[in-house]
């Protein structure tokens, strides 16, 4: 099997990437090939049973799709994206990259012809919905959202199920919860403060948080986000019909609950290190994001996620401290 990931520098390309080359597979299928693609120098893969290319490139530039498909991949997975503060602040950045990229990687697919229909999984948001909400939000809920991410990636949902209705390409959109907790350095997301309060304290550091606590979001961590593309790739895509995409499972809390999650898995010295600094813009960006999920359609489908933010902590301090807490600084 041939694989295409765009968008993998990312944390989740790096981290999908980390595990197709530890499983050799994806499901039940050898992986034969996989072309990595960014526009940024992408981690060096470890060893692993088949071909890694990797390739500094702008998919969005016109041709560069069309170029990236010349191996005919049966799998793409389209995690490159303008993350949310960023697409608000510009506007032009987020349509090119969210929009105009996704929608000329659609259209290079189309161009190939000859019967190729690949599985493209693309990474949306729940950033797709908007306000008024429900205090928990079914799967009949209609996207209307309040940002310019959620915009474009309504609007790439779209595509994506009409190209796939056309038989044009194998659709699955997954609506990723905020993906907590992520590891590395902050990025320009305005969600990004959701994983600061817990990361920063975990490693001994200060953190700060912009919001008041008892702002409630949707998490699931990067371990379930990674088997969320997984299940996507290698899911019976009849199943969905033609409502092609699914909100993930996630875990529904408040700010003041992480914060004492945190307490339970960390204790006082960590939550201490958190000081709150209100920021209007973000706090109004966050205002117009939902809150909670039933996402039984997708659970209905085997995906799965964390069942209460300890457990979203506790993944990442397996994942990235080595299974051990460290101490304050």
């Amino acid at each position: 099997m041939r694989i295409l990931v765009i968008g993998a520098a990312g944390m989740l390309g790096q981290k999908l990437v980390g595990l197709l080359a530890r499983e050799g597979a994806l499901g039940e299928m050898p992986i034969s090939d996989l072309l990595l693609v960014d526009v940024v120098p992408i981690r060096a893969v470890g060893p692993c049973p088949f071909e890694v290319r990797a390739l500094v490139a702008d998919a969005a530039r016109p041709g560069v799709a069309r170029d990236l498909l010349s191996g005919r991949p049966e799998v793409i997975f389209d995690l490159a994206a303008v993350v949310s503060g960023e697409a608000e602040a510009d506007f032009d950045k987020g349509y090119r990259v969210n929009l105009d990229g996704t929608r000329g990687l659609f259209d290079a697919v189309r161009a190939v012809g000859d019967g190729y229909r690949p599985r493209v999984v693309f990474s949306s948001s729940i950033a797709v919905f908007g306000p008024p909400f429900a205090d928990v939000i079914g799967d009949e809920q209609a996207t209307t959202p309040a940002t310019s991410y959620g915009t474009q990636k309504a609007i790439v949902e779209l595509l994506l199920s009409d190209y796939t209705r056309r038989e044009l390409l194998d659709g699955v959109g997954i609506r990723l919860p905020t993906i907590c907790v992520r590891p590395g350095e902050p990025n320009q997301a305005a969600s990004g403060f959701f994983s600061n309060i817990i990361r920063e304290p975990l490693n001994g550091a200060p953190a700060v948080l912009p919001v008041s606590p008892q702002v409630r979001h949707w998490f699931a961590s990067p371990r379930a986000a990674v088997h969320f593309l997984v299940h996507a790739a290698t899911l019976d895509s009849e199943l969905l019909g033609h409502r092609r995409c699914l909100t993930m499972p996630g875990v529904s809390a408040t700010v003041a609950m992480q914060i004492e999650a945190l307490r339970r898995v960390a204790g006082d010295a960590a939550v201490s290190l958190i000081r709150s600094e209100p920021d209007s813009a973000i706090a109004r960006i966050v205002a117009g994001w939902p809150r909670a999920f039933d996402a039984r359609r997708a659970r209905t489908l085997g995906f799965r996620a964390e069942q209460d933010f300890d457990q979203i902590i506790r993944v990442h301090i397996e994942d990235e401290l080595g299974g051990h807490l460290r101490r304050s600084r």
